[in-house]
Order: C-alpha cells, then sequence, then structure tokens
C-alpha cells in the first residue's frame, strides 16, 4: 500500500540503508529521581504515558527544533517543522498517503463570512482540529494508542517551538525604555535606535513563563488582599472511568482512557466548570466572595485542580458544628447510604498503608508522608495553628479495599454531595488561616514539570555498559516535562489559572516615567514625537 500510495515511501528505504550501512550505538534514556531537586517539580512520573522532553526551560531555550533529513546528492539538510511533510515522514501509519500536515496559509473556512481579525488557521488551531475525533473521517489514528500519545506530544513541542522562535525573532528588535530616559537621550542628541533600552524578555502572555507565573501570584495575592484569607480548599482529581469517558471510548472497540488524553481533558473541563458553577453561582457553601484554581498534571496521567474558596462573612464555617455540615472523614452507613459508603471506598480511602500495607506508593522509611492512618477522635477540633482535626470516630465500622480492612482512620475528608454528584476524588478541608495560602500559591509560581535525565550507552541487550566510551553524553540534562493530557489542555486552550473575580493590572508610574516600546531600527528623535502626550492607561 506504501509503495503505491506513499510518495514518501523511498524516504524511508533509504532510512532502512543508512541503518544497515552505519554503526549504531544503542542508548537509553534515564530518569532521575532525586532530592537535591524540587520534589514538587522533578519528581517521577507516577504513570505509564508518552511524554516530551524539553531541554532547558521555557525562559532560557535556545536553537531550533534539529530534525535532519540526508539526500543522495545534496547531502545533510535541517528541515522545519512548518514543512508540509514534516509530520507524514514521521508517521508515516498516521498520513499513509503522504498527505500534508500544516501549512502557514492554510484560511479560515468563515473568513468570508465575518470580519475575523485572523485570516490564516495557526498552528496550534490546526492540531486541535488534528486531536479530535470526527463521525466522518477515518478512526484509524485513535487506534493506533501510544503512537497517537506521540503524535500529540510532537504537535505540541512544535507549537512551542514556534512560540518560542517568534519571541527570539522579534525579541532582537523590540526595545523598551522609560519616557524620560528616552527624552534625556534625545536631548543628548543621540538619536541611535539602540543605543537605550533593554531588550523585552519572554512575555507574560507565554503560558508557563517566568513572567506569567509572577503575575498570577501578584493577582491571587491582590485578591487575598481584598477578600481575606480563604476559607475552604477542594483538590478535584478527574476519573478516568467516568461513564460519559467510557460511553466515548466504546465507539472504537479496544480503546482504553489512557489512550485518549483528548477526551480526558474535554470531560474533566465539562465536569470542572460544573464544579465551580456549584460553588460559585449557585453557592453550595454559602455566597462565593472570590474563588481561584490552578490546573496541574503532576507526571500522574491525569489533570487535577486545586481550588480555593473565599466565602463572605456571614457563610464562613466558625463553629465545629458548621465543619461537621461540610466536611466528613468517616465511612458513611451502608445500611443508610450505600451510594455514599461505595463512593467514599473507592475515592477517598487512602492506601491503605502503613502497618497494613508497607508496599504503598505513601510509605517512605517505613512511615505514611500523608500521616495515615489518622487518630480516632469523637470530635472535630481546631488547633492554635487553625488546623482542624476532623472527626473520626473509633465506631468499628470497617470495608474491604485492595484486600486490605480500612475503617475511618483512612478516610480522606470530603463533602457527600459533592462526591455522589461527581464521582471522583474530591478532597474538601477547611483552610489553614496562616498556611493554607502559600499551599496553592505555590502552584501558582512553582513553574512547569520538570526531569532530571541523562542518556546512557547500552550494549545490544539493552544493559548500561561498565565503562562508557563516549563520556559527554552522560551529562545530567535538565528537561521540561510535557505529558500527553497537558499536552491536550494546553492545545485546547483551557486556562490553567482561573481568578474570581478578574483582576486588572494597573500600571501606575510618576510622570513621564511610564515605559515606551519602539523597534531597533527606529530613530529615537521619532519615536519621542510619536509618544507625545499620549495617556498611558494610569494617567
Amino acid at each position: 500500500m506504501f509503495d503505491e500510495h506513499n510518495e514518501l515511501t523511498k524516504s524511508f528505504r533509504m532510512a532502512r540503508e543508512r541503518f544497515q550501512e552505519s554503526e549504531l550505538q544503542p542508548v537509553r534514556l534515564r530518569l532521575i529521581g532525586t532530592r537535591a531537586k524540587d520534589g514538587r517539580q522533578f519528581n517521577l512520573p507516577t504513570s505509564s504515558e508518552v511524554a516530551a522532553l524539553i531541554v532547558g526551560t521555557s525562559d532560557d531555550e535556545k536553537g531550533n527544533r534539529d530534525v535532519i533529513i540526508e539526500h543522495r546528492m545534496y547531502g545533510l539538510k535541517r528541515i522545519s517543522e512548518l514543512h508540509p511533510s514534516f509530520m507524514a515522514m514521521q508517521y508515516p501509519l498516521l498520513f499513509p498517503y503522504g498527505e500534508d500536515g500544516y501549512r502557514t496559509d492554510i484560511p479560515h473556512a468563515d473568513v468570508d463570512e465575518t470580519t475575523r481579525a485572523r485570516t490564516i488557521v495557526t498552528q496550534r488551531e490546526y492540531y486541535a482540529f488534528r486531536f479530535q475525533q470526527r463521525r466522518h473521517e477515518s478512526k484509524t489514528r485513535f487506534q493506533l494508542g501510544r503512537l497517537n500519545q506521540q503524535f500529540e506530544v510532537d504537535a505540541f513541542t512544535c507549537v512551542q517551538e514556534s512560540r518560542l522562535e517568534w519571541v527570539r525573532t522579534n525579541k532582537s528588535t523590540i526595545r523598551k525604555e522609560v519616557l524620560w530616559g528616552l527624552a534625556d537621550a534625545v536631548s543628548w542628541g543621540d538619536t541611535t535606535p539602540a543605543s537605550v533600552g533593554q531588550r523585552i524578555v519572554l512575555p507574560s502572555s507565554f503560558t508557563g513563563s517566568p513572567q506569567f507565573m509572577i503575575q498570577n501570584y501578584h493577582d491571587v495575592v491582590e485578591i487575598c488582599r481584598w477578600a481575606g484569607p480563604p476559607d475552604i480548599i477542594v483538590t478535584f482529581i478527574c476519573n478516568p472511568k467516568w461513564q460519559e469517558i467510557l460511553e466515548f471510548l466504546s465507539i472504537i472497540p479496544g480503546q482504553r482512557p489512557e489512550d485518549r488524553p483528548d477526551i480526558i481533558a474535554r470531560v474533566f473541563k465539562i465536569k470542572l466548570d460544573e464544579l465551580m458553577l456549584d460553588l460559585t453561582k449557585k453557592g453550595y457553601f454559602g455566597v462565593t466572595k472570590a474563588a481561584i484554581y490552578t490546573i496541574e498534571f503532576q507526571k500522574r496521567g491525569l489533570p487535577h485542580a486545586h481550588i480555593l474558596l473565599f466565602l463572605r462573612e456571614e457563610d464562613k464555617p466558625r463553629t465545629t458544628e458548621d465543619i461537621d455540615r461540610l466536611i466528613c472523614a468517616e465511612l458513611p452507613d451502608p445500611e443508610i447510604d450505600q451510594i455514599a459508603f461505595a463512593s467514599v471506598l473507592q475515592h477517598m480511602t487512602h492506601g491503605p498503608c502503613g502497618p497494613i500495607n508497607h508496599n504503598s506508593p505513601c510509605m517512605q522509611d517505613g512511615q505514611c508522608t500523608k500521616y495515615y492512618p489518622k487518630p480516632f477522635t469523637n470530635d472535630t477540633t481546631v488547633g492554635k495553628d487553625g488546623y482542624p482535626n476532623y472527626r473520626r470516630r473509633d465506631n468499628g465500622r470497617t470495608a474491604i479495599k485492595n484486600g486490605n480492612v480500612v475503617d475511618n482512620s483512612f478516610i480522606v475528608p470530603y463533602n457527600v454531595d459533592l462526591l455522589v454528584k461527581y464521582q471522583a476524588h474530591i478532597n474538601v478541608e477547611l483552610c489553614n488561616k496562616y498556611n493554607c495560602e502559600k499551599y496553592l500559591f505555590k502552584y501558582m509560581n512553582k513553574g512547569p514539570d520538570m526531569a532530571l535525565t541523562s542518556v546512557q550507552q547500552t550494549n545490544i541487550d539493552g544493559n548500561p555498559q561498565a565503562a562508557p566510551i563516549i563520556v559527554e553524553i552522560q551529562s545530567y540534562l535538565k528537561c521540561r516535562y510535557v505529558s500527553a493530557a497537558e499536552v491536550c489542555w494546553r492545545m485546547f486552550k483551557f486556562p490553567v489559572q482561573y481568578k474570581y473575580p478578574p483582576v486588572d493590572r494597573l500600571s501606575y508610574h510618576l510622570q513621564d516615567q511610564q515605559t515606551v516600546v519602539f523597534q531597533d531600527h527606529k530613530p529615537l528623535d521619532g519615536v519621542l514625537e510619536r509618544v507625545g502626550e499620549a495617556r498611558t492607561k494610569f494617567t
């Protein structure tokens, strides 16, 4: 079929000949888990998934995506990720006819009917379209499992490289300077375009950049200053066994949830929107004055959200009775509410770990890192530090989890109504007034997931060699870790930060000290004349 229909088949034959003629040194890539780095960013993956490792960070990446083809006559040649055959050459099973991938001149279908500002399809829009399954199109790609995930993360790295390349290309021609400094330079007779100012770094509009994290951190601090300390923190984790996901997967037999990160992302977004509607507009815990959340992946294969709620004064939980009404940390009575009992057992039971299971992932040095099992207590109490100890009565109520007997000491705090409605892990807790802001804010500015890797030479059997020949490839590489689940979330342009009410950033300044942006080739006197009496947002 390839010989008959795919024009790129000859390139695959040439690659085969190259492998047959050359002596290859097998290598393997190893992820390194170390406490010398930040465990929140450099933790090892806990799920089996396809991910991209991008060397460096989003703030200091340099150079091009290094994809080389070898021509019989013209030798080695680097090709761009914008080439129409770029993906077809890498994924022949996804492009069996060698058809074109993304091009820079694809027009929007409705360009003639609307006054659309952008008339050409962007790279992100193209791949967001291709990621999704359509009724009258071939479903081959969605039956290829890990290869489909590899295509998705590869496409995302192409989009990221294109965005970074635009910033690299344009920031060399754009400068910024304070107005009075620009006026002083002109008064001195210096009108050389590139003689003043500083280069513009990766902007805050670039998701994941240091400026993006800092700006969101400042926004959240301002919400906290205006609304007071948060009252409730909710952790909401995607459940891959949701009925909506399973029904969609049944369209193509043999699919598993991990094979379709696009469906995982879209269903979780729908559920998250409904949850935020319950918590804010419908006032499930009371009138919500403010709410924020951040989306994380943490190399677990599934998205999850950390949500902070700020309630009005009348609805704040102040007494232990208020806390018990909203939050429970016990097994429900199976005779009264069988659905709640099954939901708690499935979604809100920790481990089990400790003496009954020393092999649990949470165990370290013989102790649970999450401090389970918790001690029994007949009443909810709030310590001097503001942290509550929830009621966990030793009432003899038990259940079987993974072949082990668990009781109330293993139950993660939850709200029964939200748990039964959403059928997922929803951890609901009262905020520690002194420390909870930092708990969530650290996720606002900790940066993207990272991985520490090394490339090791191996023998034919795949085992590391005792005496490596090439020393240079033993160096540790600091990489950004991008999973397929995060790729789909970002490609569909779902927000990674949410703030209610929205924060308007007011750039205030002293007189004649506002920032002026100009290009390298513009004469300074012309720039100063252009600015003139123009008002800034502040003035």
